[in-house]
């Protein structure tokens, strides 16, 4: 088997693999790679010394047995027999699922998680968009402190562990979608300073140095992601990757990473031929993330939309902190704004930020599917103090109205695990660090952050206990009882509803029409001959629904939370309190 490294600074590497241990010889067609020859076959362990200091993981690892920390593990992708042919499904009529392996199931594991896989089948969703699985040190957390990016979560089972669980997703007919971070690694457990430039102090991010896009040594960095993106599509038989916070990702380059890995993606997409998509997640409300790259745009296929998040929490809920702040002094007219728009701030003045943020959808040219809306995801329920979950704090009848703007609104709709049966279980911020010193440090200031905002440092739950993990797990006993019952078949409704009607896939961002009234909390939308209205209200709303004097609605109702009568002579419908409904002008 031959190994190779790139480790361009070093002046000598040693290879040990099983019970071989050897020079490895520069690459002279290379610059800065190493290689060797050694016997070894799959689960031998290895690792390389670079200039006689301690043996370390291989940059590129498959499978790393014994955590972030020990040696790699040589994998034989060709060893595990795919049981379903599988000809892939495209994103822009997906329905989105968000799932964390570690909690999704108790057990936290990919077996244990495929197991409850009918359950997303028959609740109707398309897609499974796993949060990263990575190694990281320790068993539990949420994986964005992944350090081996080629290379499988040992705890959740390893390389084999994922294929079998995409296997058991596409004989349902699932895809899977994979979350991979490239803005950072770490904090703990990354080895790749000691085999060169992966970093670079040129820009500072959040986390640190920067990964290396564009100072000296950054083709091959690149080159390293790229060849882990697409290792991830191919040896997985995955269906897409969701990239974590691109605007994250310091690149002066003319050719961006961005665009280097799109264009990558879509020739393998030819070449396995299959359908494979890269959703980004960005703050920076650009069109041009995902405008094709004929068009001067970065060619990503879609990207969260957190602004329509955003005013549809502040409708919902009423808060008004932080970066609520600008969504919450007019919520309705904000997630019109929205649904019609793409963003809210497309060239906007945002007082969070200081400054004006965003530029504008061209509706005409964008299809709406190329934004991915959501009433929860990971990052919004996990990253409040107590990781409360929409459920907690709202009745079912608001989280009915939560569910119709997602899933029959414009854009590509994505649930986060649970909200389907309105989970109570909280999702909060859990680690499991091996490093005391790094352990106490993110306790200490996870507890400082919100103790700043007026929390009593001691109900911030402690990352660092199993109990947080172990809180924040699914309850499956909840959907066999009240309201959550209810709400679940609201859910598999609206979904199966989505699929049927063309109206709820059109990509026309530009034919969405809205009506709201901000005091009386209704907001109501126009797709094709379909008519949906929410009053979040506790009160009843008269809405009109402007059919005109000579004419009555001729339609029908599709679907409703609460008993409604279709609209009468003078076209008004009245809709209870905390209600919805789907209306069909036919």
């Amino acid at each position: 088997m031959q190994f190779e490294v790139w480790a361009p600074e070093a002046d000598s590497v040693v290879l040990e693999a099983a019970d071989v241990r050897c020079a490895m010889e520069r690459d002279a067609g290379r610059e800065g790679w190493w290689t060797a020859g050694a016997e070894a076959s799959d689960g031998d362990r290895y690792g390389f010394r670079v200039d006689d200091g301690p043996l370390l993981p291989d940059p590129r690892s498959r499978r790393q047995p014994d955590g972030p920390d020990g040696p790699s593990a040589v994998v034989d992708q060709e060893a595990y027999a795919w049981r379903e042919a599988w000809a892939g499904r495209r994103l822009n009529r997906a329905v989105l699922y968000e799932l964390h392996v570690g909690t999704y199931a108790p057990e936290g594991t990919f077996d244990a998680a495929a197991a409850r896989l009918g359950h997303l089948a028959e609740l109707g969703v398309t897609h499974v968009s796993l949060m990263p699985v990575c190694p990281f040190p320790g068993v539990n957390g949420w994986g964005y402190e992944g350090v081996s990016l080629w290379a499988v979560h040992e705890p959740y089972g390893g390389p084999e562990g994922l294929k079998r669980f995409v296997d058991t997703a596409h004989g349902l007919g699932l895809g899977v979608v994979l979350d991979v971070v490239h803005n950072h690694l770490g904090p703990s457990g990354n080895h790749l300073p000691a085999f060169g430039p992966y970093f670079t102090d040129t820009h500072h991010t959040p986390w640190g140095a920067a990964v290396n896009l564009d100072a000296p040594g950054s083709d091959e960095v690149r080159a390293f992601l790229l060849g882990s993106a697409l290792a991830w599509l191919r040896d997985y038989r995955l269906d897409g990757l969701r990239l974590d916070a691109v605007h994250a990702l310091a690149d002066t380059r003319a050719l961006t990473f961005l665009e280097e890995l799109s264009t990558a993606v879509d020739a393998l997409a030819v070449e396995v031929g299959r359908p494979l998509g890269l959703i980004a997640e960005s703050d920076l409300c650009d069109p041009r993330t995902t405008t094709p790259r004929p068009a001067g745009g970065l060619g990503l296929h879609a990207q969260w939309n957190d602004d329509f998040h955003h005013a549809l929490h502040t409708a919902l809920t009423g808060e008004s902190q932080g970066y609520y702040a600008d969504f919450a002094r007019a919520p309705l007219a904000a997630l019109a704004k929205t649904v019609t728009s793409g963003f809210f701030h497309n060239g906007t003045y945002s007082t969070f930020r200081g400054r004006t943020h965003g530029r504008p959808v061209d509706v005409t040219r964008t299809p709406a599917h190329r934004f991915v809306g959501y009433a929860q995801t990971h990052d919004q329920i996990g990253n409040r103090a107590l990781g409360d979950r929409l459920a907690t704090s709202l009745a079912p009848g608001l989280q009915a109205c939560a569910a119709a703007l997602v899933l029959t609104g414009p854009f590509t709709p994505m649930l986060f695990m649970g909200e389907e049966w309105g989970a109570r279980t909280p999702w909060q911020f859990f680690t499991d660090h091996t490093d005391p010193e790094l352990a106490e440090a993110v306790r200490n200031g996870r507890r400082r952050e919100f103790g700043a905002h007026g929390w009593d440092q001691e109900e911030i739950p402690d990352p660092q206990d199993p109990a947080t993990r172990d809180r924040s797990c699914l309850d499956w006993s909840e959907p066999g009882r009240e309201p959550h019952g209810r709400l679940l078949a609201w859910y598999r409704e609206l979904i199966a509803l989505r699929r049927t009607l063309p109206d709820l896939h059109d990509p026309d961002l530009a034919a969405v029409k809205t009506a709201f009234d901000e005091d009386a909390r209704w907001l109501a939308y126009r797709r094709g001959d379909l008519r949906i209205a929410v009053n979040l209200a506790e009160k009843p709303a008269a809405i009109p629904l402007g059919y005109g004097r000579h004419r009555r609605f001729g339609g029908r109702v599709l679907a409703a939370w609460e008993p409604v009568e279709v609209p009468g002579a003078d076209g008004v419908l009245h809709l209870p309190p905390e209600s919805c409904v789907v209306l069909a002008d036919d």
